[in-house]
């Protein structure tokens, strides 16, 4: 029955902690992406939430589910990937989610979640390197673009560590279960300037091992004289180095004028 490459959570001792930290948590709608074999699916049944949205890729998976799932339960069934499903295909209002989130594809989901309208809360379980990178400070071992973008968006808090004994068939790594809720202040002045910082901290993430003057310098093909400028009218001083900004001036960099290769 595994297929894409699950792993099913079984142990019932974290299916409670994730069910009790959307319960807590919990605003407007529910939806559950990738629910599997719906272990987590029934959890949340039995304390009372019975009217909520899957979203599941695999058919197999989605006639289990409607096969197994008990009759009163009013739930409304995707058989999608959760990165191909329209926001008009979700219910309207304010959106929670939850997830034990497929590895290879969890930060595209999560980005696509935070972008998503209605976000207010998400309880999610990342492979426990990758939770570790959402609350990361600059200059740390764990800090990386995944950081920068998130925290200009989010903040996330942990629920609790899972052991890889906690699957069938285990994984090889450990995990970690996240709350995730947005910041209250929306930073972007609009769509253009939210999707140029998405660009600039992958750019200069992907030349780390160099200045930001020399890094931005070559991927937006601006002379070195004009970079600097805009990194001293952001306050960043020009032998600065990806890991050492914090989101904020990530955003601000992304808001002024940029070079000509990128308009």
């Amino acid at each position: 029955m595994q297929k894409y490459g699950q792993h099913f959570l079984a142990n019932k001792g974290i299916i409670d902690k994730i069910v009790n930290a959307v319960i807590d948590n919990m605003r407007g709608n529910l939806i559950e992406i990738g629910p599997g074999k719906g272990a987590l699916t029934l959890a949340l049944l039995e304390c009372g939430i019975n009217d909520f949205t899957l979203i599941e890729i695999d058919a197999k998976m989605t006639r289990h589910l409607r096969k197994t799932l008990p009759s009163y339960a009013k739930l409304n069934i995707i058989e999608s990937d959760f990165l191909d499903v329209l926001p008009n295909s979700l219910p309207r209002g304010d959106l929670t989610f939850v997830s034990n989130l497929p590895y290879i594809d969890a930060a595209d989901i999560l980005f696509k979640v935070l972008d998503t309208p209605g976000f207010r809360a998400a309880v999610f379980m990342f492979q426990r390197e990758q939770a570790l990178k959402l609350a990361a400070l600059p200059e740390s071992k764990n800090y990386g673009a995944l950081s920068v973008i998130f925290q200009a968006f989010a903040r996330a808090r942990s629920v609790c560590r899972v052991s890889p004994g906690s699957f069938n068939p285990p994984p090889k790594v450990d995990s970690e279960v996240v709350l995730i809720t947005p910041l209250l202040k929306q930073f972007f002045k609009d769509a253009a300037h939210k999707q140029h910082f998405k660009e600039l901290v992958k750019n200069a993430f992907a030349y780390r091992r160099k200045t930001l003057l020399n890094a931005l310098s070559e991927v937006y093909g601006e002379n070195k004289n004009a970079t600097a400028k805009i990194l001293n009218a952001c306050g960043i001083k020009i032998s600065a180095r990806a890991e050492e900004l914090p989101a904020a001036k990530y955003i601000d960099l992304a808001k002024r004028a940029m070079p000509k290769k990128h308009t």
